[in-house]
């Protein structure tokens, strides 16, 4: 471009000196032949003199006019190259100029408000995507990220994404955060995988391997012509478990109302049924009353059935307390020691690192801990039954990672290899036959209390790994 402009200006000047020179060379001849006048006729030499030296000024003001275009040319190049849209040039006082610096003039106001009008919008999308808590991901026309939020870089933990497309990270070869461990790359690394194969138009369910829940969705929009795409993803967990929550509770709260009732009537009329026993025929009295009690131990059956129901919806509010985690698990591990023993589970510490007092309710994580090794145990004896095995093994890790520590329950039984991983700590799910699904739920909510994240899934070989990150206040 400033090239052009230097050829603009050199044409410009060297226009004018070839018509200059040619002016001269016109009436350089006719000057001479003035000179011949000057013996025999001095007056009329003079006169011819001015007349040539008047036509040599007229034809010189004629070539400056008609240069002059050329000159504002070059100042409307100068102008559009440096974007210098705020800038007026003076209307120059004749005719024929003075319409086409008013046109420019008024192309300029044009381009100047629209510039200040894409500027604003830019600057309001650009603090609009830092704000949004959703994660978006604009692509160039190759595929390739162009632009990313704050919210997507956290997600993703992806390091130097811009001008990479996502498929570079799942052939190994972007780098990722230094502040993802091992577990958290694997994580993004497959969500990635499921953002890149997300078809255009399709707006989805996805699922990480910590069980967290996000809408994805891809669209297209039109730059200069051609179709780029960009992702919205919006993590749903929380909104999920709470909705989840929500209805448990209330289904929960008709059932053991209604059962609660049903099962309080029928106690008392089987306590005054069994005053009748003394009438009856003694052959009969005895077959009377065993029925009567079975239908009572069936009655207190329920009722415990439906309290298992209800201790997720009246769990109360943990009192935090500086608790040893070590000794929680110690006390667990005590408590299963023969029971595995008696199944040939080998059951103890593989890791365990000296780890700071946490704020824990020991009752609430007790209980929730031995949840999660009862688990592990069953699902030790379901791979028996299945496979006609025996033996197996449960470890426990516990790790300082710093500000987290880390407590892993791993188990040999490997239930949760054909499981989805969204279907796990939902109401009524479970992988045990006959099960209810109440034991994740409450794990759930007392983890979710004392501020924890955790990750239940297949670790490969066979194992199943629930790992729990509790918080170092």
């Amino acid at each position: 471009m400033k090239l052009d402009a230097m050829f603009g200006i050199g044409l410009e000047v060297g226009l004018g000196k070839r018509l200059g020179l040619y002016l001269v060379a016109l009436h350089l001849p006719l000057f001479g032949c003035a000179i011949l006048l000057l013996p025999a006729q001095p007056l009329w030499f003079v006169l011819a003199e001015a007349a040539l030296l008047a036509s040599l000024a007229l034809g010189w003001r004629l070539v400056r006019r008609a240069l002059e275009p050329l000159g504002y040319t070059r100042r409307f190049h100068d102008l559009l190259q440096d974007q210098q849209y705020a800038n007026r040039l003076a209307a120059p006082g004749t005719h024929e100029l003075d319409d086409l610096v008013g046109v420019f003039n008024t192309m300029l106001a044009a381009l100047h408000r629209e510039r200040l009008a894409i500027g604003e919008q830019q600057g309001f999308l650009d603090r609009l995507l830092e704000a949004t808590p959703g994660a978006v991901l604009v692509f160039d026309f190759d595929g390739a990220i162009s632009l990313l939020n704050a919210s997507a870089a956290g997600l993703l933990g992806l390091e130097r994404p811009l001008g990479q497309p996502l498929r570079h990270w799942q052939e190994g070869g972007g780098a990722w955060s230094a502040a993802l461990d091992a577990r958290a790359r694997e994580r993004s690394r497959q969500l990635v995988a499921q953002l890149d194969a997300l078809p255009l138009g399709d707006s989805r369910l996805l699922t990480d391997l910590e069980g967290r829940r996000y809408r994805a969705q891809r669209g297209q929009f039109f730059d200069r012509g051609f179709a780029r795409h960009f992702l919205m993803v919006e993590e749903l967990t929380a909104e999920l478990e709470d909705s989840e929550r929500a209805t448990y509770a209330r289904l929960i709260r008709v059932l053991a109302h209604e059962v609660n009732n049903t099962v309080a009537a029928t106690r008392s009329v089987l306590d005054s049924l069994l005053t009748y026993r003394n009438q009856l025929a003694a052959s009969d009295a005895d077959d009377f009353a065993t029925a009567i009690l079975a239908v009572k131990r069936r009655n207190v059956s329920l009722g415990e059935f439906i309290d298992r129901f209800t201790t997720v919806v009246k769990m109360p509010p943990p009192v935090l307390r500086p608790a040893a985690l070590r000794e929680v698990m110690d006390d667990i591990l005590w408590l299963n020691r023969d029971a595995c023993a008696s199944r040939g589970i080998q059951l103890g510490w593989a890791q365990c690192d000296a780890v700071p007092a946490l704020a824990l309710d020991v009752q609430l994580i007790e209980q929730a801990l031995l949840n999660i090794v009862k688990n592990a145990v069953e699902a030790i004896d379901a791979g028996h039954a299945a496979h006609g095995t025996s033996g197996g093994a449960i470890r426990l890790e516990l790790a300082d990672e710093g500000r987290r520590v880390r407590l892993s329950v791993v188990d040999s039984g490997g239930l949760l290899e054909a499981t989805p991983v969204r279907q796990l700590f939902t109401p009524f799910f479970s992988t045990k036959k006959g099960g209810q699904g109440i034991g994740l739920m409450f794990v759930r909510e007392v983890l979710s209390r004392h501020g924890c994240t955790w990750s239940l899934a297949a670790g490969g070989a066979g194992e199943t790994r629930f790992d729990i990150w509790f918080p170092v206040s």
